[in-house]
C-alpha cells in the first residue's frame, strides 16, 4: 500500500509506539497553535503508520495534542478525527528515522533532545547499538557532527536526572562536559551537583564550571588529569562530604551533608589553624 491521506479517529492513534525527540513543549507556542487550528483548521496533516490496533504516530505530536484539546474543550464533532498522512515504513527503525527527519526540518531541537532520542531508541530495543541508532536516525549529518552527538549521548548516560533543564545547555557546554567525563571526573561532577538544589540550569552550570576549567587547564598543560590525584573528594564519615575546588586565587573546600553543622565547622577551622601553625 502506498502512502495516502485520510481522516482517522483520534482514539485510533497511539503516541507511545515510538519514543519522542521533543522533551519540552512550550505552553505559549502550543496555545498559539491551538488557536490557529481553531480559526483556520489543520493546514498540515500529521504522519502515522499502521499498527495492529490503529495507528502509531510518526510526526505531528503538537498538532495532534492541539486537536485533542479542542475536542475535549469544545465537544465539537469536527475535532474527533484528524487528517493524517498514512505512511508504510518497513519497520520501527524506519518509522523512527522518518520522525527524526521531519522534526529536524520543522523543530528547533536542542542538542540534548537530538541525542536523547538516540539513547531512548536504543534503550527501547529499536536499535542494537548507539552507533546504529546514530547512523540510522541521522544519516545525512557529517562525521564530525555525528561524533559530537555521540559525545552528548555519553553525557546523557552519565548525568541524565542530575542536570536541571539540560535542554537549555548549548552543544559546546555539553561537549565540554563529555570531555571531562571521559577523564573519569563524573563522581566529582555529581558531587558538586548534589551539594545544593540549584534553581536553574544557569546556576548549576556556574557551579560546574570551575571543575570543568580545572580539568581543561590540567589537560592543556599536560598535567595529570586523574580525578583522585590530587584528591578532590573525601567522605570521612557517613553524612559528611568534602570536595576540593580549584579557583584562580587558591582552593575552596565544600563541606556538605547532614552532619555539616556549625559546631563541626568550628572544630574544623580550629584544627586547620593548629595544623597550619605547625608548618
Amino acid at each position: 500500500m502506498t502512502d495516502h491521506i485520510q481522516n482517522i479517529p483520534l482514539n485510533e492513534i497511539d503516541t507511545t509506539t515510538l519514543p519522542r525527540d521533543r522533551t519540552i513543549i512550550d505552553a505559549d507556542a502550543q496555545q498559539e497553535l491551538q488557536t490557529s487550528i481553531a480559526q483556520n483548521g489543520l493546514r498540515l496533516p500529521i504522519e502515522v503508520y499502521p499498527i495492529k490496533a490503529g495507528y502509531g504516530l510518526i510526526s505531528g505530536y503538537r498538532r495532534l495534542t492541539a486537536i485533542q484539546t479542542l475536542s475535549e474543550t469544545t465537544k465539537d464533532s469536527k475535532y474527533t478525527t484528524i487528517t493524517a498522512l498514512i505512511r508504510t515504513p518497513k519497520n520501527r527503525q524506519e518509522a523512527l528515522a522518518a520522525m527524526v527527519e521531519e522534526n529536524e526540518v520543522r523543530q528547533n531541537l536542542s542538542p540534548w533532545e537530538r541525542a536523547r532520542i538516540v539513547i531512548t531508541a536504543h534503550d527501547a530495543g529499536i536499535f542494537d547499538s548507539i552507533t546504529t541508532a546514530l547512523t540510522t536516525l541521522y544519516p545525512q549529518i557529517s562525521r564530525q557532527k555525528r561524533f559530537k552527538l555521540r559525545a552528548i549521548t555519553e553525557v546523557i548516560e552519565a548525568l541524565d536526572g542530575h542536570l536541571i533543564d539540560p535542554e537549555q545547555l548549548t552543544q559546546n557546554q555539553l561537549i565540554r562536559l563529555a570531555s571531562i567525563l571521559r577523564l573519569d571526573w563524573g563522581k566529582i561532577i555529581i558531587a558538586a551537583i548534589d551539594e545544593q538544589n540549584d534553581l536553574s540550569s544557569t546556576t548549576q552550570w556556574n557551579r560546574l564550571l570551575p571543575i570543568i576549567q580545572e580539568a581543561e587547564t590540567r589537560l592543556s598543560e599536560n598535567r595529570s588529569t586523574a580525578p583522585n590525584r590530587p584528591r578532590r573528594l573525601s567522605n570521612p564519615k557517613n553524612g559528611i562530604n568534602i570536595r576540593r575546588e580549584c579557583t584562580p586565587n587558591g582552593y575552596l573546600l565544600h563541606i556538605t551533608g547532614k552532619h555539616a553543622t556549625d559546631m563541626l565547622m568550628t572544630s574544623v577551622l580550629d584544627q586547620i589553624e593548629l595544623w597550619l601553625g605547625e608548618i
